[in-house]
């Protein structure tokens, strides 16, 4: 076992399959590319475990951001800007982003003007609660902004 003079450490693959099979172990190829492949004895069932809670662990280290969204008119009076300002403020304290967006129904889009004065409004009441992500931008008939919140809360 492992007599081979020109590579030391290096043995049969009958060799390596006796030995793994004496120890109640698998013979595992890790490197098959490599010449001569590299294999490795172990516990492939523990390997695939290992492997396994290792993927579980990240998944659950990871932050899952959820993006909230406020519709505004172009003419949203105080009392539904109020409404909506509240909840807003509510999910950036919860971790959540905000996307906020003016919606132009049909000839409301000359209005324009109206809808990017309530975003900066909504910007500057909620500075204190999140920080701006994307300015207000006209897509279509949607101008949005984008909030992200100042601290993140872990669930």
């Amino acid at each position: 076992m492992g007599d081979n003079i020109e590579n030391p450490g290096v043995i049969s693959l009958r060799e390596a399959l006796d030995l793994a099979d004496a120890l109640n172990l698998d013979l595992v190829e890790i490197s098959p590319n490599a010449d001569p492949p590299v294999c490795k004895i172990i516990d492939y069932q523990k390997f695939l475990y290992q492997q396994k809670k290792k993927q579980k662990e990240l998944k659950a280290k990871t932050v899952k951001i959820v993006v909230k969204e406020i519709r505004f008119g172009p003419h949203t009076d105080d009392h539904d800007y109020n409404f909506k300002l509240r909840h807003a403020q509510k999910f950036l304290l919860d971790g959540a982003k905000v996307k906020a967006y003016v919606f132009f129904k049909g000839r409301s889009i000359v209005y324009s003007e109206d809808g990017e004065i309530l975003l900066n409004r909504l910007i500057n009441d909620l500075e204190d609660y999140g920080k701006l992500e994307m300015e207000p931008k006209l897509e279509g008939k949607r101008m949005s902004i984008l909030l992200s919140p100042k601290t993140i809360k872990k669930k």
